[in-house]
């Protein structure tokens, strides 16, 4: 369940293609901050992943990672785990032993079907601003034009010493707020191609 909802705020994030207004003194921060994420071999991430949905007063936390290389990734997760080779995607969930291969819609800009998307969804169909700017990090918020998204509002905190990501918010109109604070982010990371493909025996 934790990682449909994960893989669906993504989804939802960077959908809209309607262009937004910018605060151009954020954009040259995500410019950077995507250039350098976009040119490394690979983005690898560890992570503490917590769901808190206000609305039923409950909060769910878990430690996950994702190495993501182009339009390719592999997502790990305590009860999920998906590699994603640019074609076809492995679903396994370790307590069933079970796989569900799956091929994507090419035309479906999704996290599923475009990773890299993550660091290009401030492109278009954003409101930018930057909400604080100090010695160790920048704050920049994201907010949706189209009216009918189920994203409020999507915060991005980014290191000032290597423009690394820290944390990523998103919240949700239903009280729903997912953020991603990061506990490792490496872009010297070299992954074989094996590493986007289910080879584990079930």
């Amino acid at each position: 369940m934790k990682i449909r909802i994960f893989l669906l705020s993504l989804s939802i994030a960077w959908i809209s293609d309607a262009s937004g207004q910018t605060d151009q003194s954020a954009v040259k921060i995500l410019d950077k901050f995507s250039s350098g994420a976009l040119s490394a071999p690979s983005i690898s991430m560890k992570f503490k992943l917590a769901n808190d949905d206000l609305a039923e007063n409950s909060k769910d936390t878990l430690n996950g990672s994702v190495i993501i290389s182009k339009d390719k990734y592999k997502l790990d997760l305590p009860d999920n785990i998906v590699w994603f080779n640019g074609d076809v995607s492995w679903s396994y969930l370790p307590a069933e032993k079970e796989v569900t291969i799956t091929k994507p819609d090419k035309k479906d800009n999704s996290f599923q079907n475009k990773p890299s998307g993550i660091f290009t969804m401030y492109k278009k169909g954003y409101k930018i601003r930057l909400i604080d700017d100090n010695a160790a990090m920048s704050i920049i918020d994201l907010y949706p034009e189209d009216i009918k998204s189920e994203i409020i509002r999507v915060r991005l905190s980014i290191g000032k010493a290597a423009t690394d990501l820290k944390s990523l918010e998103y919240k949700r109109n239903d009280g729903v707020v997912l953020t991603v604070l990061v506990t490792e982010y490496n872009l010297k990371f070299k992954p074989d191609q094996d590493t986007f493909i289910q080879t584990r025996k079930v």
